[in-house]
């Protein structure tokens, strides 16, 4: 997934690499699930309404997501229809699509899970996905998980199967609808969760305004367990070489780049930066996308035959030790990789069985270990890179 701030050369970064994996892998999906959708405008290319094969060995899908849910609701529908003879049928009614595609991230889950189905089909050995603009594509990257949670809270399996086992049929319609929607739900929650097969490139701008944008997006994709396969910076001026007042001046904002490039290498450790120069016309077109070979192809390397595990320097998101003691008297150590966190915007919390950490405006809820749901955190602290939680045992609920 490519990621960045609106403006920043994320959909232009996203087409160039793609073009050049095509080189490496052979078949290549190049998916837009921004609403604003700009894949066809970078390519010149009328992308149409489905999959369309733009070059050999690359597939281009702009993602239609109200198409999606009427698409999808002609099964509700006819799912519906099982309680045409019941008496109280009428009263069972589905809302129309456009009534629906309103309601906060539909469109947006949508658009993941038929990423996930086409992922799962096995037609591509790559899937690029050129994302909506930063806040936007975390709120989307977050819903799966979150809906999930709250779904299966909300109504647990046991319930659910004590209903489908009465006597009732719309409740056996809507156990049916609720488990297609969890089922769903669940498979675009574990495509975002494999890190074998799951990455993100952040596309950064060479200013401070970028750079800020840049630690908020690392934070939020280790937030979300995400793997970062590589940091691009966009837009740093060429070095000319000239003479004359033109040439100083642009000089001179190379040098403030550069400087800023410097930074975020400094700070992003885990991955190689990358920076692509600015062009003096604008690439559009297969043509000159595919000019772009230096970039796309190291980005591939980044993501290419190395072992998954080590890819972009990755560090496990969440790790668990026992550290001292034993029985009540333990201590156990939960690190949260949280690198480029503000430690301002830290926020901790417990929820039953659950941990709630927030970095950056973003929260994410984490199951605890077994074994951690009878402990207490006693000690939390953030060392500039993990957040390093200390438990120790409830003596009222630790086993004896």
């Amino acid at each position: 997934m490519f990621l960045g701030k609106g403006g920043g050369g994320k959909t232009t970064l996203a087409a160039a690499t793609a073009l050049a994996t095509v080189r490496v892998d052979g078949s290549v999906l190049l998916v837009s699930i921004d609403q604003a959708h700009s894949l066809a405008d970078v390519l010149a290319v009328d992308v149409g309404t489905g999959v369309t094969s733009v070059t050999d060995g690359l597939d281009v899908l702009e993602i239609d997501s109200l198409g999606l849910l009427e698409k999808r609701y002609a099964t509700l529908h006819r799912l519906a229809t099982v309680t045409g003879g019941h008496e109280h049928a009428g009263q069972f009614d589905l809302p129309a699509p456009e009534e629906l595609i309103g309601l906060p991230a539909v469109q947006e889950l949508l658009a993941l899970a038929e990423v996930a189905r086409l992922a799962d089909e096995g037609r591509w050995s790559t899937v690029i996905v050129d994302a909506p603009a930063s806040a936007d594509a975390f709120r989307m990257i977050a819903s799966p998980r979150t809906f999930s949670d709250y779904m299966d809270r909300i109504w647990p399996q046991h319930s659910r199967i004590a209903a489908a086992t009465g006597s009732d049929p719309r409740l056996m319609l809507v156990v049916a609808l609720y488990d297609r929607i969890l089922g769903g739900l669940g498979a675009v929650r574990d495509l975002l969760d494999d890190r074998t097969r799951t990455g993100v490139t952040l596309v950064t701008t060479p200013d401070r305004a970028g750079f800020a944008e840049l630690r908020r997006l690392r934070s939020w994709a280790a937030m979300a367990t995400l793997r970062l396969d590589a940091v691009i910076v966009n837009g740093v001026l060429p070095d000319l070489g000239e003479d004359g007042p033109a040439a100083q001046w642009i000089a001179s904002a190379r040098a403030a780049q550069c400087a800023v490039v410097d930074e975020i290498r400094e700070q992003v450790l885990e991955t190689p930066v990358a920076v692509c120069e600015r062009r003096s016309s604008e690439p559009i077109g297969l043509r000159s996308l595919g000019e772009m070979t230096s970039l796309g192809e190291m980005t591939q390397h980044h993501r290419g035959d190395r072992d998954p595990a080590q890819q972009g320097g990755d560090i496990e998101p969440v790790r668990i030790s026992h550290d001292t003691g034993t029985g009540v008297d333990a201590v156990y150590t939960m690190r949260m990789h949280l690198p480029l966190a503000d430690p301002s915007s830290l926020t901790l919390g417990r929820v039953d069985d659950d941990l709630v950490v927030g970095a950056d405006g973003i929260r994410r809820r984490l199951r605890l270990a077994s074994g951690l749901r009878r402990c207490i955190v006693s000690e939390a602290e953030f060392d500039g890179t993990d957040l390093l939680l200390r438990f120790a045992p409830d003596p009222a609920v630790w086993p004896q």
